[in-house]
């Protein structure tokens, strides 16, 4: 834990490819990679102001050729491209080889972390306030189309007498990510009260980690049922013939045409005469009897009990009168 790991090292050969392409024996890799080193330092001091944001090398056996990311590329060209000779010129007569200068322009520098990195340092040497110069960089970025941008600065921040960091960031920035593209820049501003170092982390996506297309299914073409019986051997002829020709019945069968189903269509039912009708034709004779109505149900008659015989009662007693 607490490990830092530098943004485009830690996904070499991952996704991102490396910026010096050579290969040399172990006696020739030393001074070939001080080579790099110097003329990395000396276009980046000459080329101060023309916001080159990566430089790439690449190597032949007698050829070396140099590729400059530039967000100005008027200002490498120059005039009439003078300024790109001299800058040729002056590149042989440093290396003894023949060089070849490539420019490729950064169409939006507000997405590049080592130019987002160089204009916050260029405003703090201004003697505008860090806060706010991170603050405007943020913005600016985050406009351009990033997702996630972090800026850090370290130093004695506004002349105090003590170092300190102070950082700021908007969106997301998924360091540990390794399909995440986060481009990675740092700088120095040189002011009067001291040196203070400027980070910046720019995240614009993931890279495109496209499957590989599945190959296309076999498509079976359908067998042909019929069988040239004239092509097969004498003795198969016969059994072949046998299996592939249809049965008589078969054919019969399949030949008469199916009988079609008719649907019994059901007689109407005679509609309900009604008691008018009923009474009329009962009257005239024409053989038909009234309908008899409906048998009330009789009602089910509660059977009663026989009454128990009376006792008779006892005489009363004469009342005795009074003497």
């Amino acid at each position: 834990m607490g490990h830092k790991v530098h943004p485009n090292g830690f996904r070499l050969g991952v996704y991102r490819n490396w910026e010096a392409k050579w290969f040399a024996p172990d006696k020739e890799y030393k001074p070939l990679l001080l080579e790099d080193v110097r003329l990395r330092r000396m276009l980046l001091a000459r080329l101060k102001n023309a916001g080159v944001a990566r430089i790439e090398t690449e190597r032949s056996s007698s050829a070396l050729t140099i590729t400059l990311h530039t967000a100005k590329p008027g200002i490498v060209i120059g005039k009439g491209g003078t300024s790109v000779d001299q800058l040729r010129d002056e590149l042989e007569k440093t290396t003894g080889k023949r060089v070849r200068v490539t420019i490729q322009e950064i169409k939006k520098p507000e997405l590049s972390a080592q130019l987002v990195a160089e204009n916050v340092a260029a405003q703090l040497e201004k003697r505008i306030a860090f806060r706010r110069a991170i603050k405007q960089s943020l913005m600016k970025t985050m406009r351009a189309g990033a997702q996630g941008v972090k800026i850090r600065v370290r130093g004695r921040l506004g002349g105090s007498e003590m170092a300190r960091v102070e950082w700021n960031r908007e969106g997301r920035v998924p360091l540990h990510t390794l399909k995440a593209d986060i481009d990675f820049g740092q700088t120095e501003a040189k002011t009067t009260f001291g040196r203070i170092g400027v980070s910046a982390w720019v995240y614009t996506g993931n890279f495109p980690t496209e499957a590989p297309p599945k190959p296309a299914a076999a498509v079976e073409e359908p067998v042909d049922a019929g069988i040239p019986v004239a092509d097969v051997a004498s003795p198969l002829a016969e059994l072949v013939q046998a299996v592939v020709a249809p049965t008589p019945v078969a054919v019969e069968a399949a030949a008469a045409p199916a009988p079609v189903a008719t649907a019994e269509v059901p007689a109407a039912k005679p509609k309900r005469a009604s008691r008018t009708t009923k009474a009329t034709t009962a009257a005239d004779g024409g053989g038909q009897t009234a309908a008899p109505k409906r048998a009330t149900r009789a009602r089910a008659t509660t059977t009663e009990k026989p009454a128990a015989p009376k006792t008779p009662r006892a005489p009363r007693a004469a009342k005795k009168k009074d003497e």
